[in-house]
């Protein structure tokens, strides 16, 4: 069974080598999903989700909202920000399988560690 939870966080970027609007500074509202494997527990959960939303928030979304991306991760293209964000929380959340990042509403990435 897999368990997703969602953020939200508002940063900005560069990208100084992309030929288009991009190589200005701008921001996005970055909307994150963070999913979890595991098998049922005696409880009927796979994992609480207030544990996912407290791991998830102090270390990707407290580090990450607000803040100039290009200061934090280095080309920070939604690619790079989705293996930084998953190389954050691979040893702090147990079953974490995959992580979706939108930059905007048509623009995505899924990442699952490989």
């Amino acid at each position: 069974m897999i368990v997703t939870k969602e953020f939200t966080f508002d940063s900005a970027h560069k990208l100084d080598w992309h030929k288009g609007k991009c190589k200005n500074l701008h921001g996005h509202t970055y909307k994150l999903q963070v999913s979890v494997k595991g098998n049922l527990s005696e409880r009927g959960i796979v994992i609480d989700f207030e544990i996912i939303d407290k791991i998830v928030k102090e270390k990707v979304i407290d580090l990450l909202d607000h803040r100039l991306l290009n200061e934090i991760i280095p080309n920070p293209t939604a690619e790079n920000i989705s293996i930084w964000i998953w190389d954050k929380l691979k040893d702090n959340l147990k079953g974490l399988c995959e992580i979706k990042l939108w930059e905007t509403q048509k623009s995505s990435v899924t990442y699952s560690g490989e």
